[in-house]
């Protein structure tokens, strides 16, 4: 027998002896005994520590991606049209009162030269179903060269009637206004004052009638009419009918088709001459049109048929805009026509030292034109423009051979004008605003003059507003132009040498109802002439208050 085997023999000896002796011990033991457990101890139960959770706290991850949103804010800003207005002997600028929420105002003031001016304005009605309002100026001067003086007088009334879907407005106003030629050899002519008075006097009446929102048709009117009745007390008696019609109505959102018709009406009947005359200038104008309009570009196309005292000439009426990257640049280019009307009224507004017409011959004006216009950021704005402009029956302006004193009319029948134009604002809320313009006159081609007589080659203008405080304003106004040629009794020719006139003034709200303001005109004393033989006032300063209720 192996080892092994011996081994396994143990084993099983060994547990059978251990079973015997259980089972010995069993049969030994009193069964009949109760048993019981002896607790040599006391037991008390006890919880586990409770294991605490700590919490960790991290910073978020910052978010480092930018998001791009796509959206353009326009520059709320105002766009001023500069158009040329005359020269007065002596230059007022247009007030421009502190606005302080009420109605009424009343502003008076004296300066030298003699100057006393009164201004006032009244408004009525609550605004929503009617408005009128009233005003008035009176200004006159003294200057230091005999009967250098001058007067203006302006009442005018403005109103409106508002239905639910319409507008019916008006106006009606009275103005006289004394010139005095006295633009002679004082040293040859010694003239009495009522034989040199140039006293305009006009009514004007207006009436028109308009659609405030669009209608079921969806066509937009607005047929109005103008009078005017104008005097030259003792020389011209000239009357004036205007009826305009414009009519349009818009497809698909970006289409429009426009019609007006207008009619322009004079009577022209002169006064106290050897050979009095008496005529009409009538115009009569149709102008279709078809208007294609989106957000980044537009176009205006269309002509215009227009009848000069019956003789039919057809203007071109094309012109578009064109809106450039982010709509900052937009270009412009138009190629347009009219008639400009001659009528003595509109004449002595640009020369208020005329003589009395004998013939009226209205200019027939087209231009080509090119430009850009720009906002720069939220308060810079800019445009420039160059035309290429074309007249026929030009007037020129000369003065007279006998002595000096008044001017009379050359017609150029063909003439060119080759003009650059800028202007630019910059405006910041409602507390400061300054703009300013340049235009220059090339005028080429003439078949009539050898000049260009009385024209301006070349004007910049000017104007600043400033609230620099709550109660204070500050305002300035700057005119600077190169002298125009003039053709002497003589034969010969003289270049005049331009002038600059610049205006200052201030306004200071003592309270809410009461102002006081100062002015200061020509500033640099500069006595220029903007028409030959007629020196302006130089230095004037006015001071006053002004009352508001």
């Amino acid at each position: 027998m192996n080892r092994k085997n011996k081994i396994q023999h143990s084993i099983l000896l060994t547990v059978f002896s251990l079973v015997a002796m259980a089972s010995f011990g069993q049969q030994g033991r009193d069964t009949t005994k109760k048993q019981t457990i002896d607790i040599t101890s006391s037991y008390k139960p006890v919880l586990r520590n409770a294991v605490k959770i700590n919490y960790s706290a991290t910073h978020l991850n910052a978010d480092t991606s930018k998001t791009v949103a796509a959206y353009n804010i326009p520059a709320q800003n105002l766009f001023y049209s500069y158009q040329p207005i005359s020269l007065r002997p002596l230059a007022l600028s247009q007030d421009s009162t502190l606005n302080l929420g009420l109605r009424n105002y009343l502003k008076v003031g004296f300066g030298n030269y003699s100057t006393p001016y009164v201004s006032g304005g009244f408004s009525f009605g609550d605004g929503k179903q009617s408005l009128v309002n009233v005003y008035a100026d009176y200004v006159s001067s003294k200057g230091n060269i005999k009967n250098q003086d001058y007067a203006a007088l302006n009442i005018k009334a403005a109103g409106s009637y508002f239905t639910e879907k319409n507008e019916l407005y008006g106006s009606a106003g009275v103005s006289q206004q004394d010139y005095y030629l006295y633009g002679y050899d004082h040293q040859l002519h010694d003239y009495k004052k009522d034989d040199v008075l140039q006293r305009f006097q006009n009514i004007h009446l207006k009436a028109g009638f308009r659609n405030k929102d669009i209608n079921g048709t969806g066509i937009n009117y607005n047929p109005n009419i103008d009078i005017n009745i104008f005097r030259n007390k003792d020389k011209v008696t000239e009357n004036s009918f205007a009826a305009i019609v414009p009519i349009d109505k818009t497809f698909a959102d970006a289409f429009t088709i426009s019609v007006t018709a207008k009619a322009d009406i004079t009577g022209y009947t002169s006064e106290n001459l050897d050979s009095n005359v008496k005529f009409n200038n009538n115009i009569y104008s149709l102008a279709p049109a078809l208007i294609y309009a989106k957000p980044m570009f537009n176009i205006h196309v269309g002509v215009a048929p227009t009848w000069d005292n019956g003789k039919l000439s057809v203007f071109p009426n094309i012109y578009g805009e064109m809106k450039l990257k982010d709509r900052v640049f937009l270009l412009q280019a138009g190629y347009v026509g009219r008639f400009i009307k001659n009528s003595f009224q509109n004449l002595s507004v640009m020369n208020p030292w005329l003589q009395t017409v004998g013939l009226q011959q209205n200019t027939k004006e087209t231009e080509l034109y090119g430009g850009l216009k720009a906002t720069l950021g939220s308060h810079f704005n800019f445009s420039a423009k160059a035309s290429w402009i074309t007249y026929r029956n030009l007037p020129f302006f000369i003065n007279d051979t006998s002595d000096g004193k008044s001017f009379y009319i050359s017609n150029e029948s063909r003439v060119y004008n080759f003009r650059l134009h800028g202007d630019m604002s910059f405006i910041s809320q409602d507390k400061f605003t300054i703009t300013g313009g340049l235009t220059f006159n090339g005028y080429n081609g003439k078949k009539d003059n050898d000049r260009a007589w009385g024209t301006i080659p070349l004007e910049i203008n000017g104007a600043l507003r400033w609230w620099a405080f709550k109660q204070v304003l500050i305002k300035s106004d700057l005119l600077l132009f190169s002298g125009g040629a003039f053709l002497l009794k003589d034969g010969s020719d003289i270049k005049l040498g331009g002038g600059t006139d610049l205006s200052a003034g201030v306004e200071f709200a003592i309270n809410k109802k009461l102002s006081a303001w100062l002015d200061v005109n020509n500033i640099f004393n500069n006595k220029y002439q903007r028409w030959y033989n007629y020196p302006v006032y130089g230095l004037n300063v006015l001071a006053g208050v002004i009352l508001k209720f």
